[in-house]
């Protein structure tokens, strides 16, 4: 069995716990895309966006690659699409108490 400390999930889980980082991976889960096409389509800041595609990087959730002058973001893998869809499921499940939940701190 696969062992990981709990650091590192925390590490993990971070780069999914704010809403700009998560609207631009349903914004790349699909298609890669330019920093440019992100912030068109999410109406961001070019410089907030780029900070969260960093971290999001850093956090190895998703991977940039080269194209001449531009690079392309995606999903570093199906593994992360799937996590992706998966929260989607489970959150199907909780909803009702997340959205009465007192105790979340933002």
């Amino acid at each position: 069995m696969l062992t990981v400390d709990d650091e590192s999930k925390v590490k993990l889980l971070h780069g999914f716990s704010n809403k700009t980082r998560i609207q631009i991976l349903e914004c790349i889960k699909d298609d890669e895309k330019t920093v440019s096409q992100v912030v068109d389509e999410l109406q961001g800041n070019q410089s907030n966006i780029s900070q969260h595609l960093a971290c999001l990087k850093g956090c190895g959730i998703i991977s940039g690659r080269r194209n001449g002058k531009y690079v392309y973001y995606g999903l570093r893998n199906q593994r992360v699409r799937d996590l992706l869809t998966m929260i989607d499921v489970v959150l199907e499940d909780v909803e009702s108490d997340i959205t009465t939940c007192e105790n979340h701190i933002v």
